[in-house]
């Protein structure tokens, strides 16, 4: 089994999913301080649109024991793809 596994957004309650694009846009070093008023919300509401078309993944880390949203770019530095789920065969 890999290390990294795709966590659908679907699966996570709402408050967990909150709280994990909260640290992603603190994590990139996201303006939450923007004069429309949103803020974090606003960023929030855009991550799940990215979420949504699959142009951030949600992975898991098996052996830290960590989820964290990454950009594809981030997933594929791992040697992963989008839905890779295959078993690796590393036992």
């Amino acid at each position: 089994m890999g290390r990294f596994i795709e966590v659908p957004a679907r699966m996570l309650p709402e408050e967990t999913l909150k709280a994990l694009l909260e640290a992603f846009v603190t994590r990139q070093g996201y303006d939450t301080t923007d004069t429309t008023g949103e803020g974090m919300h606003g960023w929030v509401a855009e991550l799940k649109t990215q979420l949504s078309r699959n142009e951030l993944i949600i992975a898991h880390d098996l052996e830290l024991e960590m989820t964290e949203v990454m950009t594809l770019a981030q997933w594929r530095s791992f040697g992963r793809d989008v839905a890779d789920d295959e078993e690796e065969g590393d036992y």
